[in-house]
């Protein structure tokens, strides 16, 4: 296509993808002085009678879908125009990124704890899409790109659906997507909810533990026959060491019935924050009574029952770090609340110390309640011992864990923003 030097406000300098929907150009915004992607939709299928219409109206659902969404891990949409015979659509720009498809090749596999951070974060931006009532649709590989930091954005919503209020919750969608990403329903063009897109994650999941389909096939009709009728590979059938924490995501992931697979991404992540911290394993020598009894002596946990504790147990990472070492770093988004049992840390902001908190005390209140960028930075300054409290797991515990953790939560935030006012006036006066 012949692409204006310009497009509207937008300088378009060179190609940088192509896609069915259109080209993807570097484009700069002069106002608001940054380097955006600009997706340029194909001038000869615009142009065409019969299908031109509904072609720019395909183009411009991922505008319309996705438009609203605001999610660190989903590739953002900035704005929707028509400059002369072109419609555009002006995105985000991933510097240095590449696309999963890389890592879905046996010969260039990430390790096991790499592959469940990325679903983890996938599956979380899915679960905050599907509540905004926006099924993807085309969850694989190329359409999830992975920053030069690793970090994971969705991207592609171009045949997505918006389910709004005069709509059922599922409603047939018709054949549409990538048939090796399909889910049952959809090679059916059955009614599709959320979960169609959970089932295509799994797929995703599968080739980046085993670098291999989980239902190949050397025709289109044998593919469509082993998604909905056969079982996939075992994992270890694959890879003899992958673990059985794993093998059973993977399963429950790519259930035929979607009565039998996840029902949210929630559910998935929180299955794969397990993973991970069975992966990772930092507290394999405290054994779970000595957590228990631990636990118990610690101020924030004086209100909770017994049972209670051990739902929290369940719900906690426990890690350890040597002197010196960085908990948390400044600008970065988490959403996990940590309790120090044993040692002690410094706090700074903008690399100067501001504090240090001991055993007993909590950090991280902020962005476990906003999940925004952490505002400080946080160091060991001796060797300590955690408790990483994370929001995904807490909310799979009972409500009336959820309720009493939240109560002390609040409390202890409330007495935290008191004593930094407090400071704060102090150094005024």
């Amino acid at each position: 296509m012949q692409i204006p030097e310009k497009l509207g406000k937008y300088q378009i300098s060179e190609l940088i993808g192509r896609g069915s929907m259109g080209e993807v150009y570097r484009g700069y915004d002069p106002f608001a002085d940054k380097n955006v992607a600009v997706k340029v939709a194909i001038s000869d299928a615009l142009k065409d009678k019969e299908s031109g219409e509904r072609y720019r109206k395909m183009f411009f659902n991922e505008a319309h879908t996705a438009g609203t969404l605001k999610h660190p891990n989903i590739v953002e949409i900035l704005d929707a125009d028509v400059y002369e015979d072109h419609c555009f659509i002006v995105m985000e720009l991933i510097e240095g990124g590449d696309t999963l498809k890389t890592y879905c090749t046996a010969d260039n596999l990430l390790p096991y704890e790499t592959v469940v951070e990325i679903i983890f974060k996938c599956a979380k931006a899915l679960d905050y899409a599907h509540r905004s009532g926006v099924i993807h649709r085309d969850i694989k590989p190329t359409n999830i790109l992975l920053t030069k930091d690793h970090d994971v954005k969705i991207a592609d919503f171009s045949i997505a659906h918006l389910m709004t209020s005069d709509t059922t919750n599922t409603m047939p969608m018709g054949f549409v997507g990538s048939p090796r990403y399909m889910s049952p329903e959809q090679v059916q063009e059955d009614s599709l909810n959320n979960q169609t897109d959970l089932f295509s994650l799994g797929i995703v999941m599968y080739e980046m533990l085993t670098g291999k389909h989980p239902f190949a096939a050397e025709s289109f009709s044998r593919l469509i026959h082993m998604i909905i009728n056969e079982k996939h590979p075992p994992l270890r059938s694959h890879r003899a060491d992958v673990p059985e924490i794993l093998e059973k995501i993977i399963h429950h992931a790519l259930q035929k019935d979607p009565e039998n697979r996840y029902t949210m991404g929630l559910n998935l992540a929180a299955d794969l924050s397990l993973a991970f911290d069975y992966l990772d394993k930092p507290q394999e020598d405290v054994e779970v009574k000595e957590k228990f009894n631990l636990i118990k002596t610690l101020d924030f946990f004086q209100d909770f029952a017994e049972s209670e504790i051990w739902e929290i147990i369940r719900a906690c990472i426990w890690q350890d770090f040597n002197a010196g070492d960085e908990i948390i770093v400044e600008g970065e988004i988490d959403d996990s609340f940590y309790i120090i049992t044993s040692g002690e840390v410094d706090v700074y902001k903008d690399k100067a110390l501001i504090g240090q908190l001991h055993s007993g005390d909590c950090f991280g209140e902020m962005s476990y309640l906003s999940k925004e960028k952490r505002t400080a930075t946080i160091t060991a300054k001796t060797n300590v011992s955690l408790m990483k409290i994370n929001s995904t797991l807490i909310e799979q515990a009972s409500v009336e864990c959820q309720l009493r953790f939240s109560k002390v939560f609040m409390h202890t935030l409330v007495k935290r923003l008191s004593a930094t006012t407090a400071m704060y006036v102090s150094k005024q006066d």
